[in-house]
Formats: structure tokens, C-alpha cells, sequence
């Protein structure tokens, strides 16, 4: 969202490189699918897990 300047609908096939501490390269982190899946299976994340999601601003956590 940050990055963006707007809240838009991530496609589920979306994936973005990062840069993680200890790896030489970029990792891939299917963005899309990570979300869709949390979206999907919300009701069977532990109450902190949705708080911590409803912090970042996803709607329907």
C-alpha cells in the first residue's frame, strides 16, 4: 500500500523479489498466493494473527 500510494486488489498470481538478511539474491515471495490463502483461511488464524493483519490494514481480517 505504501509503495503503491492506493489500496489495490493483489492478483493471485502476483510475486514480488525481496531482499532477506543471509541470502546473496533476492527471494521470490508469491505475494498473491500468500494472500488469497490468509484471506481464505482467516477464521482459522489465532486471534493475534488477525489483530497483527487488521494492524496492516487488510480489510476483512
Amino acid at each position: 500500500m505504501e509503495r503503491e500510494g492506493v489500496h489495490r486488489p493483489v492478483p493471485r498470481g502476483h510475486a514480488e523479489k525481496i531482499a532477506v538478511d543471509g541470502e546473496g539474491e533476492p527471494v521470490v515471495v508469491k505475494l498473491g498466493v500468500w494472500l488469497s490463502n490468509t484471506i481464505s483461511r482467516r477464521d482459522r488464524l489465532a486471534q493475534e494473527q488477525r489483530d497483527e493483519l487488521r494492524e496492516l490494514g487488510m480489510e476483512g481480517a
